[in-house]
């Protein structure tokens, strides 16, 4: 059997039906479509629907956004809210870019039963911007000085928290205790302390807590979830997953405001719990780079890494985590590390094995991140009878070694270097993105998905989700035990990079084990 490039690329190049399913091999042949359905046949998999989606009409939610920075604004266009200045932006981007589907997707999103009524935010430009984009002549957007006051006004039945990261818990917390529904950020929380503390009043609270990792919603994740417990690749042992980013907006240079100032900035209600340091522009408009704000590479990309893997093998906190790393690339200051190299054990990990059993347990999850080259590294499951390369789209390559599918390779029905199997929703869709950091993001399946080959805004869907919970009083995908995994297990990357040693989980005490003469608290709030 010879095999070309153009047979590749032509089964690669499937059509969106329910997703585009393709076996890389197919060609016009009877005999090889008939090879065709015996692979798929075997391999049974299911591309997945798009989950029903619930009543949330009659009256309006009525919603506050905490935090209108960067994150602030898409999860308001999310929601369905765009500011003027965006709109503007977009339409010129349009004229010179026909192919950019950004404003298109916008005007075409289905609209939510919600109404934005407040805002909170540190910074007076970015609070004007939302009460001018969002008020109307039957309501006028409501600007709150503090989360407290919003929460406690009586004005809202949700809130969005985007804020930087130590604001976090403290936010979804008060919330939460109030009754108040939350969609909080990720990470979820800034120090191992604060994940408890949230988790109890999630626990206690009769309001929804969803935490964004808006991957959840992306068909392909959903399809690799069926792909993992029928064994399609066998027994994992190792999973690989990256960061790969080149450009100031990805190494968090973001731009500083013209009419930034002390007049114009509530530098103590920034601060918060942070350290008290002199009014400072660097921190305000980039506080990711610094600890005392933020999580680095392992709260802020590792998260999201970490629960795309974690929606689909379910894996849960690891048995122990080492990192290494540092600055290496940005010598400007910061102190978070901008290489990052995890590794993630989870001993006892298993979905089962195509070999004799107690033969295959365990797993290693590595994460390794750069922001310094934007070599594109796809995220890799690698099992004993095949690997699955996954992000917006997912392929299955068989593995010489397999037992599974020992027959099929030796009568060349299945080769290891030509995929048997390919998911690709968004199949003969063009994908035109604006910078390189949102291509990173696209690739991991972060941004869209697609339903009937339409693409659509994850986010949405997730706050969609959230809001349906709310309605109906159902689950979230993604609630507090889905945020307490990823919070954990990025801490315990944190720590482990800090102190330069192992850090281990014990699952019968569900906490850290301790290190003598060490907070794990302070050392993740620490600049070291």
């Amino acid at each position: 059997m010879k095999w070309t490039r153009r047979d590749v690329l032509k089964g690669l190049g499937g059509v969106p039906v329910l997703g585009a399913v393709w076996w890389a091999g197919a060609a016009s042949t009877l005999t090889q479509k008939k090879k065709r359905s015996e692979i798929l046949e075997q391999l049974n998999i299911q591309p997945s629907l798009p989950s029903v989606v619930q009543d949330i009409s009659g009256e309006p939610l009525r919603v506050g956004i905490i935090g209108f920075g960067i994150r602030g604004e898409q999860l308001c266009r999310s929601l369905g809210f765009a500011t003027k200045e965006w709109l503007a932006k977009m339409e010129e981007e349009v004229k010179e870019n026909p192919q950019n589907k950004g404003l298109e997707d916008f005007l075409n999103q289905e609209k939510l039963n919600v109404k934005l009524v407040a805002v909170c935010d540190a910074f007076d430009v970015r609070a004007e911007k939302a009460i001018r984009s969002f008020s109307t002549k039957e309501s006028t957007m409501k600007r709150y000085k503090t989360h407290q006051d919003m929460i406690r006004s009586g004005d809202v039945h949700a809130v969005i928290v985007a804020t930087p990261d130590h604001w976090h818990a403290p936010m979804a917390i008060d919330a939460l205790e109030n009754n108040v529904h939350v969609y909080l950020e990720k990470p979820m929380t800034h120090t191992i302390e604060e994940t408890y503390l949230l988790r109890d009043a999630a626990e206690k609270s009769n309001a929804i807590l969803q935490v964004g990792h808006q991957h959840r919603q992306t068909l392909s994740f959903k399809t690799a979830q069926d792909i993992m417990k029928k064994g399609v690749i066998g027994h994992v042992s190792l999973v690989q997953t990256n960061t790969n980013r080149n450009d100031d907006n990805g190494a968090w240079n973001y731009d500083i405001h013209e009419k930034a100032n002390e007049g114009t900035i509530d530098w103590d209600l920034f601060l918060g719990s942070a350290p008290k340091i002199p009014f400072n522009k660097n921190h305000f408009f980039r506080w990711r780079k610094w600890w005392a704000y933020g999580s680095g590479l392992s709260g802020d990309l590792l998260t999201h890494d970490y629960d795309r893997l974690n929606c689909v093998l379910n894996m849960g906190i690891p048995k122990a985590v080492t990192a290494s790393g540092g600055i290496y690339t940005h010598n400007d200051g910061r102190n978070v590390p901008d290489v990052l190299q995890v590794n993630m054990e989870f001993p006892n990990y298993s979905l089962g094995s195509s070999q004799d059993a107690g033969k295959e347990n365990g797993m290693t999850f590595v994460y390794s991140a750069t922001l310094g080259n934007g070599y594109n590294r796809p995220t890799i499951l690698m099992g004993h009878d095949g690997t699955l390369e996954l992000g917006n789209r997912l392929t299955i390559w068989p593995d010489r070694g397999s037992t599974k599918y020992a027959e099929m390779l030796e009568a060349k029905k299945m080769m290891p270097n030509i995929p048997v199997y390919q998911y690709n929703p968004g199949a003969n869709m063009p994908d035109a993105v604006a910078s390189a950091t949102s291509q990173y993001f696209a690739d991991k399946g972060l941004m869209w998905t697609y339903i009937d080959g339409v693409r659509v805004d994850s986010t949405f869907l997730h706050l969609q989700e959230w809001l349906g919970a709310i309605k109906n009083g159902s689950k979230v995908s993604c609630g507090i035990k889905e945020g307490f995994d990823e919070a954990i297990s990025a801490h315990m990357a944190g720590i482990s990079y800090k102190l330069g040693r192992r850090i281990e989980w014990d699952e019968s005490e569900q906490k850290l084990v301790p290190v003598e003469g060490v907070d794990f608290n302070e050392v993740l709030l620490s600049d070291m």
